[in-house]
């Protein structure tokens, strides 16, 4: 299996890269959450890799982080996941938020995601429950009040705001801010963005 590569970046054509390793270009699938971290063309780039064989087809999965490669596995290994419906919950959901979803039982936040339906979004809370480490353990201390899923968040969600716009805007707040003057200030970091 190819676990690793390390290589320069050629092409990126969204969800698809293309890397040259020493004269051998491989053609890559990468979440969304990959690709917005990559570097520019031109420049060397290196990814944890799942291959996936089938009958008619080799497929190269890259991500960026160890924890977006086990993500996915744990994702391919669901009744009914696909590749791409892997690839395509790693696109909306990073890995903490995904773990947070899961944590909290927030089906919500998977339905969101093009081609998860309600079913589709039960059964991956159900078969991840156990499988993936809770996000609030992953969190450093002090900052429990402000992980994805808490009430600002929400608050940010149900006002319309995207899960990206919403989770960075929480991260730029303080955790020890109440709640109302937290959303107040998400508020104001969003409309000036």
């Amino acid at each position: 299996m190819i676990g690793r590569l390390s290589g320069v970046l050629l092409e990126k054509n969204p969800p698809q890269i293309l890397v040259d390793v020493r004269g051998v270009a491989y053609e890559i699938d990468v979440p969304m959450s990959t690709f917005y971290n990559l570097p520019q063309t031109g420049v060397e780039v290196v990814l944890h890799t799942h291959l996936l064989v089938r009958e008619d087809a080799q497929l190269l999965f890259g991500f960026g982080t160890d924890a977006e490669r086990a993500a996915f596995r744990q994702l391919l290994r669901i009744s009914g996941i696909g590749a791409r419906t892997a690839l395509a919950v790693l696109s909306g959901l990073s890995v903490t938020d995904l773990q947070q979803a899961v944590s909290t039982q927030d089906g919500g936040r998977l339905v969101k995601i093009p081609g998860i339906g309600k079913k589709t979004a039960e059964r991956l809370l159900l078969e991840l429950r156990d499988k993936l480490p809770a996000a609030a353990a992953s969190a450093p201390a002090g900052s429990a009040a402000l992980v994805p899923g808490t009430d600002v968040l929400n608050a940010l969600l149900a006002l319309g705001y995207s899960d990206k716009e919403a989770s960075w805007a929480v991260r730029q707040i303080e955790p020890s801010v109440a709640v109302g003057e937290a959303i107040r200030q998400c508020l104001r970091l969003l409309s000036k963005a």
